[in-house]
């Protein structure tokens, strides 16, 4: 079952596979903010005072940042997507999965701050306890005009935990990461590792020491986090004080969510016109 509806006095998506499992997506920022797999419980971390259209961006759900992470780069924080209103698709059920693709691309107000052709797509398919989701970039300007382009990406997932002071977080041994707090740079020791507040790392190049899925174990159960096409992961929380600070999150929000993001951060793609990339993100409990 397919069908509109509203989030955030927002309009959105909702989906149902034949076994019972949902997933709701945003049209402002192509945002997925909810996923219940099959028989289980909300997933994802939507925070009670998110805020979406305009220049808000939504916090919780999945985010898709491009083409900058964070304040990485001369841009706007997180890229040019967070805001826009992107373009449904298609949504289908073929067999037992139920599929969404959104799509949005550069304007003349993107190509003001950002001078380059793109058009990035974001496609999800769910079923059961998966939901896969994949983020396509292509350089649409003309070959032999147009000029290549670098850029980095994310998808910046919120995932829901009961309390994150009992969450474990395994698969990371001996990669290294910016501690993105001290500017510090380190190798995982600890596997898996718990938090105590604010987490901000970046894990760089995680396949060359053969990091894998990531394990993600709560009293919730376990989720498993796999990447392909990115890199990197990051890490992030932002702990008591700077929940308390931020108007869309409540003081003790930080408790109830965790965000595994798969980045493609540390070394940007290239990508000359016609070109793509793709990558993907995929969560099983």
């Amino acid at each position: 079952m397919i069908k509109p509806t509203e989030v955030l006095g927002q309009p959105a998506m909702w989906l149902r596979a034949p076994d019972g499992a949902e997933v709701t997506v945003l049209l402002h920022g192509g945002q997925i903010v909810s996923w219940i797999p099959a028989g289980d419980q909300e997933r994802l971390y939507l925070s009670p005072l998110a805020v979406a259209g305009g220049a808000s961006a939504v916090r919780g759900g999945i985010p898709v940042v491009f083409p900058q992470f964070a304040q990485r780069g001369p841009l706007p924080r997180h890229g040019l997507l967070r805001e826009r209103t992107w373009q449904w698709v298609e949504g289908a059920q073929r067999g037992d999965v139920v599929i969404g693709v959104l799509r949005v691309s550069d304007d003349e107000a993107s190509r003001a701050i950002w001078p380059h052709h793109f058009e990035a797509e974001l496609s999800f398919s769910f079923s059961g306890l998966q939901l896969d989701v994949e983020l396509a970039i292509v350089n649409t300007g003309e070959p032999g005009v147009d000029a290549a382009f670098d850029f980095t990406a994310a998808l910046h997932s919120y995932l829901l935990v009961d309390d994150v002071r009992r969450a474990r977080l395994g698969g990371l041994f001996g990669v290294k990461y910016i501690d993105q707090l001290s500017g510090a740079e380190q190798h995982q020791e600890m596997d898996p590792f718990s938090f105590a507040g604010e987490i901000d790392r970046l894990y760089l190049d995680t396949a060359s020491v053969g990091a894998g899925a990531l394990t993600l174990s709560t009293s919730m159960g376990r989720m498993l986090i796999k990447r392909e096409g990115f890199d990197d992961v990051v890490v992030w929380n932002p702990g008591p004080a700077k929940a308390a600070a931020m108007v869309d999150l409540p003081d003790d929000g930080w408790l109830q969510m965790l965000c595994v993001e798969a980045a493609a951060v540390g070394t940007p793609v290239t990508l000359s016109p016609g070109q793509e990339w793709v990558a993907r993100q995929s969560f099983e409990v």
